[in-house]
């Protein structure tokens, strides 16, 4: 289930809005020029291979990028591998790779085939928290500062969107606003 929690940027325990009505989600984030919208959902998409995953929303990713904008579309995948022993290190390290506040030069644009991620939104004096679930698509604008937690145990698909091929390549503040604020798995536990 999609949930947004928009809290102040100078305390996270002042909360505007939570809310998991798509309606209310939208016009939330449409305030700040991000874009929120849905595809279609597939079944067992962790068991599709990225090349057929991308033709399997050929349709979809063409309208998005209808103007060609976007030069390098690709699939991002992580998954929990209980089997492999160094799988709490990668979860680890990919996690904290994008926890703490950045921008990027370009749109930052993803489509959750699978699973889920938070991106949280440094919006002035606002901090909205956006956790995406299969079937979201979002658009954040370039120049936005935000973090992204992919929580605890990460396991997500997404379909990412750059213009260049370094587009993903994070400017960060230095400001560790990110460590006042609830995990991605905090959010999920007070629903």
């Amino acid at each position: 289930m999609t949930l947004l929690q928009v809290m102040s940027a100078d305390n996270a325990a002042d909360v505007r809005v939570r809310t998991t009505d798509e309606t209310v989600i939208a016009a939330e984030l449409g305030e700040y020029g991000v874009t929120y919208a849905h595809w279609p959902v597939l079944d067992e998409p962790e068991r599709i291979p990225s090349e057929e995953l991308l033709e399997r929303y050929r349709a979809e990713v063409a309208e998005l990028n209808a103007s060609g904008r976007y030069k390098h579309i690709d699939i991002a995948r992580i998954h929990p591998d209980d089997a492999n022993p160094q799988w709490p290190a990668i979860a680890k390290g990919a996690r904290e790779k994008f926890l703490d506040e950045h921008r990027h030069a370009e749109d930052e644009v993803r489509f959750f085939a699978a699973g889920r991620g938070c991106f949280y939104l440094h919006l002035g004096s606002e901090v909205l928290a956006t956790v995406c679930e299969a079937g979201d698509l979002v658009s954040v604008p370039a120049g936005t500062l935000h973090w992204f937690d992919m929580g605890d145990r990460p396991d997500f698909i997404a379909i990412r969107f750059f213009e260049e091929e370094d587009g993903w390549v994070g400017d960060f503040s230095g400001d560790k606003i990110s460590a006042g604020f609830p995990t991605l798995d905090e959010l999920l536990a007070a629903r």
